[in-house]
């Protein structure tokens, strides 16, 4: 069938509204006989083989930073804390824009997987890829005077030298970190995830291997551990590229680079900013933990500690992370295919899931505390802070995992706007100042610090739930449908 034949039938064809026949018209878990038994572990079963790699993968894309961190951390606290400074200033104005921006194609490519418009997935993601691309040169020029900034902002005067420095080492990473979270969401949408945790893997291990050489056996010392992101960031994403590009999986949804991604721009930036927002607002105040930390007595060890515990909860954070894209992913293709029911259900399993890894991760943090610290620094007095620490690390991970399938769910049914202003109250009308509150003004240290963030991650869980609970999922299934088509370039426009 020709496209623009395809196109209007599929324009044309009516929406059935199923909430009415399944006796559902909103909320989430408690309707009575809402699933039986079958479909609830069919759906576990399918969001356990999504979100299995998505955890591998998260964790060892991440795992790149930390393992850099780790080497750092041998080579003396003002290394380390440079390092961590540098780290958390480039996730703040550079990391989370682009993971952001990319994020939109949770929705527009699970949408159009769904509907079956599978050409529109590698038109999706060109548009995202020319956005991130546009947007990381001018983040090149803030990183490039990092240090300037942080003296600015009232940072330690040596602490920000050595982090101006690292972070000027650190910008080829940004244009392959970019381009490599929107092959990543291009993939994800499509439930392809086994071969991105293979080229994870492999570029993983190399990461190891380039840190040592770079640090230990050159003369960059922790400059060499900036240089080793940058570059097996962009080994990881030449291996997905290549997947992309000769890989049958995705025969229908890459047909090679097209005109078609110029335009629909405005329309791309429409969910694009808003991800953008959602994500960042949420990121920064993490890290704008560590930053708070270098104005409290004895900056280098605050800073060391919050930078520890920082890195240990984004660790520990993929595992829910990976939950969030499995059904972000499965909440995107459900509504596109115009099936609210299934798509309601995946909310559920996801949520529930969610609680038990939560609890099961907390009890190993708890476990493990004392020891925990000795992974990135051989100080004692770091080792001992870090231990204090890890009960508040063990309760903001339970709440962060709750945010953070809730926060899935939002990028799959397109509410990045809502999203946005649930985390702006939650972060920086609750959290920040509570923060400042306990930790400046009572006097507690960077434990207040973290207080803070746990008190804006229960405001952040209420709201979403109460949103997730009271939602229409056959109206949100329409207006997926909507959306798709709204995204397709008429055929005449285009030759």
């Amino acid at each position: 069938m020709p496209r623009e034949h395809e196109e209007q039938a599929i324009l044309s064809a009516p929406l059935v509204d199923t909430s009415e026949k399944v006796g559902w018209k909103g909320g989430l878990c408690d309707q009575e006989n809402s699933f039986n038994k079958k479909e609830i572990v069919e759906e576990v079963k399918k969001q356990i083989w999504l979100a299995g790699p998505l955890i591998c993968v998260s964790l060892l894309q991440f795992s790149l930073q930390i393992i850099s961190v780790m080497f750092v951390g041998h080579l003396g606290e003002l290394a380390l804390s440079a390092a961590s400074m540098a780290t958390s200033f480039a996730s703040v104005t550079g990391f989370s824009l682009l993971m952001g921006m990319s994020s939109a194609l949770d929705t527009f490519c699970g949408q159009s997987y769904g509907a079956k418009q599978y050409h529109m997935l590698g038109i999706h993601m060109q548009r995202a890829m020319i956005v991130v691309l546009l947007v990381s040169i001018p983040l090149a020029v803030v990183w490039g005077n990092t240090g300037h900034i942080l003296k600015f902002l009232g940072q330690d005067p040596q602490i920000s030298d050595q982090a101006g420095v690292f972070a000027k080492f650190i910008i080829p990473s940004l244009f392959g970190y970019g381009l490599l979270q929107c092959h990543v969401r291009f993939l994800q949408s499509q439930n392809i995830v086994f071969p991105m945790m293979l080229t994870s893997g492999i570029t993983t291990l190399l990461h190891v291997l380039v840190c040592w050489l770079l640090v230990f056996k050159s003369d960059l010392g922790f400059k060499g551990a900036a240089l080793a992101n940058g570059i097996s960031y962009w080994i990881n994403l030449l291996l997905l590229a290549f997947y992309v590009k000769f890989s049958t999986s995705c025969k229908k949804t890459w047909t090679g680079f097209s005109k078609e991604a110029l335009h629909n721009i405005p329309n791309f930036l429409k969910l694009g900013i808003p991800s953008t927002i959602m994500i960042c607002l949420e990121n920064w105040s993490f890290e704008m933990t560590v930053l708070l930390s270098g104005l409290l007595p004895n900056p280098q060890l605050e800073t060391s500690v919050l930078s520890v515990c920082l890195n240990t909860a984004a660790t520990v954070w993929m595992i829910p992370f990976g939950l969030s894209c499995a059904v972000s992913t499965r909440v995107s293709n459900e509504l596109g295919a115009g099936h609210p029911r299934t798509a309601r259900l995946a909310v559920c399993v996801v949520f529930f899931m969610a609680i038990t890894v939560g609890i099961l991760v907390g009890l190993v943090l708890i476990l493990i505390r004392n020891g925990l610290g000795y992974a990135f620094s051989n100080e004692k007095e770091v080792v001992n802070y870090v231990a204090r620490m890890v009960p508040l690390l063990a309760t903001s991970n339970i709440l962060d995992g709750l945010q953070c399938v809730l926060s899935g769910t939002v990028r799959g049914c397109g509410w990045q706007k809502i999203g946005a202003f649930i985390n702006l109250g939650s972060y920086y009308l609750v959290g920040i100042p509570a923060a400042v509150l306990i930790a400046f003004v009572l006097h507690i240290g960077g434990q207040g610090l973290w207080l803070g963030i746990i008190c804006a991650l229960i405001v952040q869980v209420l709201c979403l739930f109460i949103i997730t609970w009271r939602t229409n999922w056959a109206k949100e299934a329409k207006k997926a449908l909507e959306r798709v088509h709204d995204s397709i370039i008429p055929v005449e426009t285009v030759s």
